[in-house]
């Protein structure tokens, strides 16, 4: 059976993110177009849909890494906050933005809340176990040699 382990996270990623256009429940926020993903960036997001691909990437995370709080989701997403001639530091990322994307993959049913963190429901694993199995396909046809994997 074909897991998200097995396939290329990028590829996993753009799949989930355009399934997850579809779901009534993910929708981006009002203020989403004018955010920035934390502190150690300098401008929004360029890219017009990346709260589905944020969410994705989120979804992913938890399946990986569950059970996995706002907290640690903001280490993941964060990175080096430039100083000027000072040396960079980490900086987290925007709690917010994990904060509105974990609720809304809540309310559609992928994930559940425990008391250490939140984990894939079962519809959530069926969803990226099928999606998975999904761009296997499609990495199988571009490239026949996977096939035997």
């Amino acid at each position: 059976m074909t897991t998200a382990y097995d396939i290329p996270a990028d590829d996993m990623i753009t799949k989930v993110a355009e399934k997850l256009k579809e779901n009534e429940h993910i929708n981006p926020p009002e203020w989403a177009a004018h955010v920035k993903t934390g502190v150690h960036k300098e401008l929004p997001p360029v890219d017009a849909d990346w709260w589905y691909t944020r969410c994705a990437a989120i979804l992913r995370t938890v399946y990986t890494e569950g059970p996995i709080g706002v907290e640690r989701l903001r280490s993941v997403y964060g990175g080096n906050k430039n100083r000027g001639v000072n040396p960079s530091k980490k900086a987290k990322g925007s709690g917010s933005i994990a904060r509105e994307s974990l609720q809304q993959l809540e309310s559609a049913g992928f994930v559940r809340k425990l008391k250490s963190g939140r984990v894939l429901a079962p519809a959530g694993q069926s969803f990226m176990d099928n999606t998975a199995y999904d761009v296997k396909k499609e990495l199988v046809e571009k490239i026949p040699g996977l096939a035997k994997y």
